[in-house]
């Protein structure tokens, strides 16, 4: 099922960084140390946007990668 909070995702196993692009702000976030089995859970929801608010925003640390085009035209 299509997410309207999550765009896109992306997992690296080796680093164990999860790459997440976000729908309303198109911006890209990584979140490092993420275990393969809270990836595939993730990938797994019904809800993406809810299981990234219950088990994943504010439980690891992250960094803004790219800021979505919607924001920073409006900048």
């Amino acid at each position: 099922m299509p997410s309207t909070a999550i765009r896109n995702m992306h997992y690296d196993p080796a680093t164990k960084v999860l790459s997440v692009w976000f729908v309303p702000s198109g911006s890209r976030y990584d979140y490092e140390k993420v275990e393969p089995e809270t990836h595939a859970a993730f990938r797994a929801a019904f809800s993406k946007g809810q299981f990234f608010n219950e088990f994943i925003r504010d439980r690891y640390r992250f960094r803004l990668v790219e800021e979505g085009r919607r924001r920073a035209a409006g900048s």
